[in-house]
């Protein structure tokens, strides 16, 4: 969350609430959505830490409200994400754990551990395909996210596929 703000702010200053709607407008309903608190406190962390500058703007009808705007680290630390490319494997996988654990706790079986997880990622495709259809053509981000997640999910199909013929 704390870059993702930061890319927010690198177009200019907003406020918390600015920021919430932004990252909604732009993924859409696919992506979990953070609560307006989660976003404040986040904010004061990047304030803290000197990437980005907070001033609070009077309001006449309203209470104050902060806006925050990128500093110079703010920008850099920034930059030094998109630069970063992301290498980490799926090693650390919970279902895998509990196939792999399976059978030494004698508590589940592998196969209907494997059809149940297939159910619940065949149930995923069809809300995302729900949502997929629901969310406006003009999002091009939300449809490559939804679309992401989708070809995420076809290969741990074919993965649970791999893992029933070894193990039947």
């Amino acid at each position: 969350m704390r870059l993702h703000l930061l890319a927010l702010l690198a177009r200019g200053p907003a406020h918390g609430y600015e920021l919430k709607q932004d990252l909604e407008q732009l993924l859409g309903a696919a992506y979990p959505q953070p609560n307006v608190g989660q976003i404040y406190v986040t904010l004061g962390r990047l304030e803290k830490s000197g990437l980005i500058e907070g001033e609070d703007v009077e309001q006449s009808s309203r209470p104050n409200k902060k806006v925050y705007q990128l500093t110079d680290a703010g920008r850099e630390a920034l930059r030094a994400w998109f630069e970063e490319t992301e290498d980490e494997p799926r090693v650390r996988d919970e279902f895998f754990m509990k196939l792999a654990l399976a059978p030494q706790t004698g508590l589940a079986d592998q196969i209907a551990l494997i059809n149940k997880q297939r159910r619940q990622y065949l149930n995923t495709m069809r809300n995302l395909s729900k949502l997929a259809a629901a969310e406006s053509r003009d999002n091009r981000i939300a449809h490559l996210l939804i679309e992401g997640a989708m070809l995420h999910l076809q290969a741990d199909l074919d993965w649970l596929e791999r893992c029933q013929e070894e193990l039947e």
